[in-house]
Formats: structure tokens, sequence, C-alpha cells
């Protein structure tokens, strides 16, 4: 009979990198100062993603009342109210549900890996990520053909950079004129396309395929429109304090240097809310009012979101996500 690569025995020594490299990850942060947290995974608000479908569920209480509850796409709000309230750095290794994904790279629940420290910005940010990366993973990484080195520093490319460099145009500059965009990167406009469609197009067909591909790529200062809950530059009001890793053709990690401003937080939820129920009106909660309330007291601090799994893809070669998967 032949072996089915489902089986958890094909799979067991992908799984026992995996677990070492758990224990890896906590002993880094422990030595640098970090406490673990767990928040809850059912959660009243699973957060404001425009495009994120989340699984719905339902607290009983003893009295009989109902309540909705989700499964949370990110624990990001609620790590974030604790460091409000300690001022500690804090990470946390969470599971987390994203409904209707399922890729090499995508699996409906999977593992996020999360730090929020207090006092760092982007920069110090993406150094303490490098000597992450360095930690878990072996110095050459071999995916797809490509070998991409982890001896030397890190790619540092502004989304304004790739954008020159493998598209050929000005993104900044034709920020909210989608056909002024097109024209410069040679596109054809789709019918409807406006210009955050074209850049999301343009940033997935011509420049992730091509960064990480030698070295680990950060790929920092996000256009404003894309701040989700990162704080504008100061120096450069048309672009957040966001970053993006990519490594051998994988994005890995997502983060931003936060935003502590309550009410323009707000406004961009209300925002994203609107255009997510134009999308999915099923995918309707109230705003998270406590995570709103938190932000007046969050000390200025940059937090990361990483895709443990993928990590683990890197690290043991395995070509899918559910090679790295304790799933039956």
């Amino acid at each position: 009979m032949p072996a089915d690569p489902d089986r958890i025995a094909d799979r067991l020594p992908l799984l026992r990198q995996r677990v070492k490299m758990t224990q890896m990850a906590r002993r880094f942060f422990e030595e640098r100062g970090y406490l673990e947290v767990e928040t809850p995974y059912a959660v009243p608000v699973p957060g404001e993603e425009v495009h994120l479908r989340c699984f719905r569920t339902e607290l009983e209480r003893p009295d009989g009342s109902r309540e909705a509850r989700f499964l949370h796409t990110s624990p990001e709000f609620a790590m974030k109210r604790i460091v409000a309230v300690t001022k500690l750095p804090v990470f946390q290794l969470a599971r987390v549900w994203r409904n209707g994904e399922a890729s090499w790279t995508h699996a409906p629940e999977f593992t996020m890996l999360e730090w929020y420290r207090p006092g760092a910005d982007l920069s110090s940010l993406m150094d303490e990520t490098e000597d992450f990366v360095r930690a878990l993973l072996p110095t050459d990484i071999h995916r797809n053909g490509d070998v991409i080195s982890l001896a030397g520093p890190f790619e540092r490319l502004t989304m304004a950079e790739a954008f020159m460099r493998y598209v050929g145009a000005d993104l900044l500059g034709t920020a909210g004129d989608a056909e002024a965009l097109a024209r410069q990167a040679g596109a054809v406009l789709r019918e409807g396309e406006n210009w955050e469609d074209l850049f999301f197009r343009l940033l997935l067909e011509r420049v992730e395929p091509v960064i990480g591909r030698e070295r680990p790529t950060f790929l920092t200062h996000w256009p404003a429109e894309q701040a989700a809950l990162a704080r504008r530059d100061p120096r450069d009001g048309r672009v957040a304090l966001r970053f993006e890793l990519y490594l051998g053709g994988i994005e890995l990690a997502n983060a931003f240097e936060e935003l502590t401003d309550p009410v323009e937080q707000r406004q961009r939820f209300e925002a994203d809310r609107s255009r997510r129920l134009q999308i999915a009106p099923d995918q309707d909660w109230p705003l998270d009012e406590a995570f709103l309330s938190a932000l007046a007291e969050l000390p200025p601090c940059s937090g990361i979101a990483l895709g443990f799994d993928r990590l683990v893809m890197l690290a043991t070669a395995a070509p899918a996500i559910r090679d790295i998967l304790w799933s039956l």
C-alpha cells in the first residue's frame, strides 16, 4: 500500500522539528525579558480586517441568554490591551482561525506568533526580527530552487523603492489615481478596479515574486491607505510605519509601529467596517470599545505577527503547510 502523506507517522520528523522550534521560540523571548501571555480565542470582536472571514460560534450562559462569539483571526487587540495595562513586552504562540483559506501556505486554523515591545520603533523591531529568524532557521534556506542566505543583513526596501524598481511606477506620486498608476506600470486597468485594487495586483504579480529570493526582505513604509493599525510616518504622512517580511517566496510576517490615537483608530475601523459589510454583510459585529479605550494608555511600541507554521516550513523544506501540522 502506498504511503499516505497525511499520516502522522510519515510526518513525524518534521513535527519533531516543529516542537524544537516552539521551544526555541519561547527561550528566545524569555531570555529577552518578554512575558508569555494567553488571551481568549472566542471573542466578541474578532478584528476589523476587510477581507478576512471569521468562524462564528455562540456563548450560552447559565441563565439561558446567548451572545455571539467569534474565533479570533489574531490575538492583537487583546495583547495590546495587556501592554496598555502592564507596559511590559509580551509574546504569544496563539491558534488563530480564518475561514475560507486553503493553499500550500494557508490553512483555516494555524499558529500565529505575535510579540509587542514597548519603546521599540520599526527599525529596532526589524533588528529583533532578524535575530529571531536567524535563531530558528539554518544559515541557508533552500526553497523552489533558490538559496536564501541569512548570513548577512536582511534587505530593507520601502514600498516606493520596490514599485520603482520592479513595476517602474511612482507609487506615492500616483496615489489615488488608478489610471496614472496603470499607465506608468504598463498595465491594463480592469473594469471597476480602483487604485488600491491595482496596487495589490501589482504587488502580488510583480513585487512579491522577486523579493526575498537571495536574502530575506523587509518591505517597509506602506502607503497610508494600508496603514491598518500602524501610525503614519511623521516625516511623510503619505506612508505608514509598517513592514512585511518575505523569505523564499513566502510572506512570513506583518508588523506595525503601533497607532496609539483612539480617535484616528476609530475612524479607520469605521471605514474598514463599512467596506467589509459591502463585501460580506454577514461579517458583522460591534466595534471593540474596550480596545479603543485602552489605546490611550498604550505606550509607544511596535508589534509583529509572524506565521509560525510558515517558519517551520522554511526550516524543514516542507512543501506545504499541511506537512507540518498535527492534523490526522
